[in-house]
């Protein structure tokens, strides 16, 4: 609530924009972003927020998480390629750590992150997920499944 939510809050305008902006980018390959229902209430309810860590941490150092999805605008090829590896689809949700990672959402309100270390799924809904960065809780690191042995 410190950063502007409150029960109720829809922002179905700004969400329109930002599907718009998304829908009609495209990768230097013609790689087209995933649009979907959950995706699009998510940013409606959360968009713009900016999320302060909450301490300095329990695995992790906790970091803060912007949400705004054309921070993702140029990682279609990415988001399409895991999306694929997971059995779904994935839509950008915003960045955490000042730019040092992408957050995603699935079809079903999974969270994601990628960054310089690899795929991590955060948790089984957007509240989850981001209580996960923002207290620095241990995330999942994904693995293909041959080098999960």
């Amino acid at each position: 609530m410190a950063a502007g939510w409150v029960p109720g809050r829809q922002h179905a305008a700004l969400a329109e924009h930002w599907a718009d902006a998304l829908s009609t980018h495209r990768s230097p390959h013609g790689h087209p972003h995933a649009l979907f229902p959950a995706a699009f209430e998510t940013w409606a309810e959360l968009g713009e927020l900016t999320l302060g860590p909450a301490g300095p941490g329990q695995a992790y150092a906790a970091t803060g998480v912007v949400i705004d999805p054309l921070r993702g605008l140029h990682w279609a090829r990415t988001l399409g390629e895991l999306g694929r590896a997971l059995g779904t689809e994935l839509c950008p949700l915003g960045e955490e750590g000042g730019g040092t990672a992408l957050l995603a959402i699935d079809r079903e309100a999974r969270l994601y992150c990628v960054d310089h270390t690899g795929d991590w799924y955060l948790g089984p809904d957007v509240l989850t997920g981001l209580t996960t960065l923002l207290t620095g809780a241990l995330p999942h690191r994904l693995v293909p499944p041959d080098e999960a042995l």
